[in-house]
């Protein structure tokens, strides 16, 4: 050790950036980069087993990346017998052990973390500061000054403020094309002729192993299958992984992102969020990069405006949401569902060949796309009236790419309409046909969409009509679900009643 730390520069699992802002004005050899697993961390839901490998695995081969670079890390490892399973232990020991003059941060992208940064000047008696996180397009201080006075806050128009902003995609002061969205030439099904790409996956090397071993010996009980592992964990995969998807996907990424397959979990789509919420990739240089591949031709807009928007329109949207809500956000129920959490959630055990498929790829993968989360496992749970918080927990459990503050506001609010319309303007609610158009799931299905009721039903038909008669105090007045209710009036009243008994039946055994 040459001389007294001057900081203490602590880094999370989510910050893996070397831009990152706690990071800058570093001196190598005075101060000291902290790194820390901990057990809270892991277990306060039961993440998938390969979401805790994806983490772990990339915290240590970054932490390899600053030593390499002259950095002096002081990194603690989850099986560390010295190791408190906290936060705010680890930084107390850490102090102990340097002595440092400051400790210095990144503003954590999760609620519950931040309070426990908040407490720290005062219990560690030095100075502890938090610095902005530069990472993101734009600041949560800058999303509530959008939001400020504003009855509906849409995810299309601060989209536009930030495309403006940005210049992505814009011919001066007007966006490419003549028209923000493409989202309309986004809905295609996969035709049947279609060839997808080979995924690039990576190879397992020893320092990730040892994690997979970790994983087997601690969290064997938790849930999702560990291998075949493929993630990229360190910077230099996970531009390999962008420019694998810039080249092989992204010119027929937008016709049918919105499609579904059985037996093909990735389809087109990136698989480009875990590095983004990681910190492996940045934001920024992930839409030059489709941008750019529009400009030479290589892409067609529909698909790179529609992969644009999921990063700097619904990303940075959710984020700014979050930050504007919490914490009281996660407690509100605007549809009062109490249902608990069926179990084929966790194990696919269920005769709904949709369900079995995504929660399937889920456990497979700890990945599935938008789609099948929103319109599939998101939609049943909002048909059926299950507890938002135990959703919620699930999403956050089981996803790789899941971190509080992108996964609460896309469940809570986009799939289950639980905020009562802060963040949608109506819920998105959907029967069998929807499923059947956009994928081949129902083709090996016990039920039929086509068939509405009795006991061959496909039973997001008759949980559709349900829902909408269940929660017509609340939604009665949406005037975007005016058409639905007015053929929900128009039923004769057996039919009416025999959806209730079905629906309630189907229910009763979940």
């Amino acid at each position: 050790m040459s001389g007294q730390v001057v900081a203490l520069r602590l880094i999370l699992g989510d910050q893996l950036s070397h831009s990152i802002s706690s990071l800058n004005g570093i001196d190598a050899e005075r101060d000291v980069v902290l790194m820390v697993e901990v057990s809270t961390e892991t277990i306060y839901v039961p993440h998938h087993k390969q979401k805790i490998a994806f983490i772990l695995s990339a915290m240590r081969h970054f932490a390899a990346e600053l030593t390499e670079k002259g950095v002096r890390v002081d990194y603690v490892r989850l099986d560390d017998p010295e190791n408190t399973g906290s936060f705010s232990g680890e930084v107390e020991r850490a102090i102990k052990r340097h002595r440092p003059g400051q400790v210095i941060v990144t503003e954590p992208g999760e609620y519950r973390v931040r309070q426990f940064m908040d407490d720290w000047q005062d219990a560690f008696g030095i100075p502890v500061f938090i610095r902005e996180d530069a990472r993101f397009f734009s600041h949560p201080s800058e999303f509530a000054r959008w939001a400020d006075g504003k009855k509906q806050l849409r995810m299309e128009f601060f989209y536009r403020e930030m495309r403006r902003k940005t210049g992505l995609l814009m011919d001066g002061t007007e966006p490419i094309g003549g028209q923000w969205n493409f989202d309309s030439e986004n809905r295609k099904a996969l035709p049947k002729a279609t060839v997808l790409p080979d995924r690039l996956r990576f190879d397992v090397d020893d320092t990730t192993r040892d994690v997979l071993d970790l994983v087997v010996e601690r969290f064997d009980h938790h849930p999702g299958e560990l291998e075949p592992f493929g993630w990229p964990v360190t910077r230099r995969d996970a531009l390999a992984a962008l420019e694998h998807f810039i080249q092989d996907c992204l010119p027929s990424f937008g016709d049918v992102q919105d499609a579904m397959k059985q037996g093909e979990s990735f389809l087109f789509h990136a698989l480009l969020s875990p590095l983004l919420n990681n910190g492996l990739l940045l934001p920024d240089e992930v839409c030059r990069k489709a941008e750019a591949a529009y400009h030479s031709g290589h892409a067609p807009l529909n698909a790179v405006e529609g992969f644009i928007r999921q990063i700097l329109g619904w990303r940075e949207y959710v984020r700014g949401l979050y930050w504007l809500k919490m914490p009281d956000y996660a407690k509100s129920n605007a549809l009062n569902a109490q249902r608990p959490l069926p179990g084929f959630y966790w194990t696919g055990d269920t005769p709904m060949n949709c369900l079995k498929q995504c929660v399937g790829d889920t456990m497979s993968n700890a990945y599935a796309h938008h789609i099948q989360r929103l319109m599939v496992l998101g939609n049943f749970a909002l048909l059926a009236g299950i507890s938002p918080r135990e959703v919620k927990e699930w999403f956050l459990a089981v996803y790789a790419d899941a971190f509080e503050w992108v996964e609460l506001p896309n469940v809570h609010g986009m799939a289950l309409y639980a905020d009562g319309g802060v963040m949608a303007s109506k819920p998105y609610a959907a029967s069998g046909a929807y499923i059947d158009r956009m994928s081949d799931y129902c083709a090996d299905c016990a039920f039929s969409p086509k068939e509405k009721l009795g006991a061959k039903a496909c039973p997001f038909n008759y949980l559709y009509w349900d829902f909408l008669a269940r929660n017509r105090p609340v939604l009665g007045g949406n005037q975007r679900l005016a058409m639905p209710y007015r053929t929900l009036a128009a039923m004769p009243f057996d039919k009416r009643q025999q959806i209730a008994e079905e629906a309630k039946d189907f229910l009763d055994r979940l």
